[in-house]
This record gives structure tokens, sequence and C-alpha cells, in this order.
């Protein structure tokens, strides 16, 4: 496990990929990438248990690979998060309220894959924006896929 501190601490655990296992079949935005480099589920979750939870500063960019997809600015925060439809918000409404009451939350670190000198933000999006936002560096799970 890794932590991410502030006043507040967010602990990241290992991801199941199966709960994030949607991002992969259906999220239209990240299928060029998956065909690009010719990424099908097993070849993920065969990578997988090699991954390694790596610190992702608010950055387009982790140890210096692009991460397409990532949303990382402050403007993309409000585009995509905080202007979504509702039901898309209140998850992010939900941690940051836990978060703000205990002052302590256990989440799965978002998932970023590697391939070809590229990266895509895979799954996590709202927890990343979570501890962004507080002045956190987030952990996510590095896939070479």
């Amino acid at each position: 496990m890794a932590h991410s501190d502030s006043s507040l601490t967010i602990e990241w655990t290992l991801p199941d990929l199966e709960e994030e296992k949607w991002e992969f079949f259906n999220h239209p935005a990240k299928q060029p990438f998956y065909e690009k480099y010719k990424i099908g589920w097993d070849s993920i979750t065969a990578n997988a248990p090699s991954a390694r939870l790596a610190r992702y500063p608010r950055s387009s960019e982790i140890e210096g690979t692009p991460v397409l997809l990532s949303h990382h600015t402050y403007e993309d925060y409000c585009r995509y998060l905080a202007k979504a439809k509702r039901g898309y918000r209140l998850n992010y409404s939900k941690m940051e309220d836990a978060l703000q009451r205990d002052g302590k939350l256990t989440l799965p670190a978002p998932i970023i894959l590697t391939s070809g000198g590229e990266a895509l933000l895979f799954s996590g999006y709202r927890r990343l924006c979570l501890a962004w936002n507080y002045g956190m560096i987030p952990y996510v799970l590095l896939i070479s896929a």
C-alpha cells in the first residue's frame, strides 16, 4: 500500500481489474489506444501481476511518458467532472465527503496502461482528481500492456 498525505490521507490499494473491466470494453474514447497497440483484455490481465504503484503528480506525463486522457488541468477538472452530469459527479462527491468527514480514505489506485512510449489513463479519473484537488500526489498502478 502507498499513502498520499496532506492534512488528510488517502491510502491507495491495488485495484481489482474485474471492477475496472468496463473501461476496456465500453469506453469509446479509449478504443483507439487499444487498437493502435493491439491491446486485448488478456494482455492487461496477464501483465497486471508485474505492475507497480507509481506516484503521479498532476501532469500530462508520468515518469516522462505522455498520458492520454489524463485531463490533468484544473480546467479539465471543471469540464469533465465539476460540470459533468450529476450521476458522474455523485461518486466524486461521496468520496470527497468521506475524506473530509473521516480525514482518511482508502481507495483503489487508478490504472495507467503503458505501451509504445505512450500511456493511457485507463481508470480512476475521479480518484485522481480527489487527490490532486487536495494537494496530494496520488499513486497509480502502472501496467505495461
